[in-house]
């Protein structure tokens, strides 16, 4: 399915199809590289970009933090806000191939997000993440690469001096998605 960006599954129409295809799509808990690169940091403002129903936003605001819970989905938005309840999460509808976020955030935390190439998707994201700020991007390994979008390499090749890589590894995961057992997580400091 082509999106009107031209980009297969980027659309409003096909992640909301997604969502209202089921009652639950994804398993409510936070991912895993979230919660081990996150244990520990200082909790300031995060955004959760691609948030989907939610489990990360509320893993986040649960450990203190801020959050802003971005997707271009609003059956997935309003089905996470429903799931969070009063934890006072703020939910909005972003399509990040047209605008930025508006503010800029102490965490931006993407995972298993699609970086469309040729779209401002990866600009956008990155320049939410405050001076000071981490940018936390997971993605699955081993399972081939799609030229329309971007690797966790690719990304960290992009960064350039105004960044600091952290953490860029291969990881194995607790518990198979759709048969991924591996992440790429990249952690980067913008200085």
């Amino acid at each position: 399915m082509t999106s009107q960006h031209g980009i297969v599954g980027l659309d409003q129409r096909f992640w909301d199809d997604l969502y209202g295809s089921a009652e639950k799509v994804w398993s409510g808990r936070a991912n895993q590289a979230l919660v081990t690169e996150v244990t520990g940091m200082t909790p300031g403002r995060a955004l959760d970009v691609g948030c989907g129903e939610g489990g990360d936003a509320q893993w986040l605001v649960r450990q203190g933090w801020q959050v802003t819970a971005v997707d271009i989905s609003r059956v997935a938005l309003d089905r996470a806000a429903a799931l969070a309840g009063d934890l006072g999460i703020t939910w909005q509808r972003l399509d990040l191939l047209t605008e930025a976020p508006a503010e800029t955030y102490d965490l931006v935390s993407a995972q298993y997000f699609v970086f469309a190439r040729g779209e401002k998707i990866l600009e956008h994201v990155l320049s939410a993440v405050a001076p000071g700020g981490t940018l936390l991007v997971t993605s699955h390994a081993g399972d081939g690469h799609n030229d329309q979008f971007y690797r966790t390499d690719e990304i960290a090749d992009r960064l350039g001096d105004e960044w600091e890589v952290l953490v860029h590894e291969e990881r194995s995961r607790d518990v198979a998605t759709y048969g991924h057992i591996k992440d790429v997580v990249l952690r980067a400091r913008r200085r």
